[in-house]
C-alpha cells in the first residue's frame, strides 16, 4: 500500500515536514503553487532533506510537446517522475514528452480522471479516449481518482497490472484512506489531512493504518 503526501503551498516552508515524514511515507508530489511560489529549485532543496520515495512534479501539463519538455527542464533533475494531462494526446504531445524524460531516466505520470466534481462533466466522458491514448503511449503511471473508485477500477481493469496507479482526493476532498487501493490503486495521495494537521508525522502513521484495515476488509491486505 503506498502513501505520497502532496505539498502544495507556497506560503509555508516543507524541509522540517519532508524531514519528519522521509520513512514513514512512499512520496511526496509537489503542486504547482509550491513550485511557482518557492521556484523550481524549491525542488531539489526538499529531496536533499528526504532521498527516499518517489518524487513526483505535478505541473498538470497540457500543452505541445515542445513546450511540456521546456516546462519540465526546469524541474527534471530533481524529480522522479512529472504530471502531464492525457486528454492532450500522443503525437506531437505526450508521445514527445515521454520521449523527453525517458532520455533524462525519468517517469511520466499521465491524467486519465480528476478528483473534484467536474471530473465526470468531461474528463470520465472521455475516458474511453484518453485510456486509447495512454494504452498507445505506455506511460510509468497514470491518476485515477480516488474520490470515485469506480472509475479507479475501470481503469485497472482497462490497463491491466503494467502502469501504477495514483490516486489523489484522500481526506479533504472526502474519500477515505483505503478506498483507492481496494479499488486497485498502487498510491493514494493525500495532502491537507496531513500537511495541515499540528501533528504530520502521527497523521501520516494514522492514514497508513486505516489504509491497512481498508485493505484487510477488501481482501487486499
Amino acid at each position: 500500500m503506498g502513501l505520497i503526501v502532496a505539498l502544495d503551498s507556497p506560503d509555508r516552508g516543507f524541509e522540517g515536514l519532508v524531514e519528519d515524514l522521509c520513512g514513514v511515507v512512499d512520496g511526496f508530489k509537489l503542486g504547482l503553487p509550491l513550485l511557482m511560489g518557492r521556484g523550481p529549485g524549491y525542488a531539489a532543496e526538499l529531496r536533499s532533506r528526504c532521498r527516499e520515495g518517489i518524487w513526483i512534479a505535478d505541473l498538470k501539463l497540457a500543452d505541445i510537446g515542445h513546450v511540456m519538455k521546456l516546462t519540465t527542464s526546469l524541474v527534471v533533475d530533481h524529480v522522479d517522475a512529472v504530471i502531464a494531462h492525457g486528454f492532450v494526446g500522443v503525437k506531437g504531445a505526450l508521445g514527445e514528452l515521454k520521449e523527453f524524460l525517458e532520455s533524462r531516466g525519468r517517469k511520466l505520470i499521465v491524467v486519465a480522471s480528476m478528483s473534484h466534481p467536474g471530473a465526470e462533466e468531461v474528463y470520465d466522458k472521455a475516458l474511453p479516449l484518453i485510456l486509447d491514448a495512454i494504452e498507445e503511449l505506455g506511460p510509468w503511471g497514470v491518476v485515477a481518482p480516488a474520490t470515485r473508485p469506480h472509475v479507479t477500477t475501470s481503469i485497472r481493469e482497462r490497463l491491466g497490472p503494467r502502469v501504477a496507479i495514483v490516486s489523489p482526493g484522500v481526506g479533504a476532498q472526502g474519500a477515505e484512506p483505503g478506498a483507492a487501493l481496494c479499488a486497485g490503486a498502487d498510491y493514494e495521495i493525500v495532502g491537507r489531512l496531513i500537511v495541515s494537521s499540528p501533528d504530520p508525522r502521527s497523521a501520516a502513521l494514522a492514514v497508513r493504518e486505516a489504509q491497512r484495515r481498508r485493505l484487510a476488509s477488501c481482501g487486499r491486505g
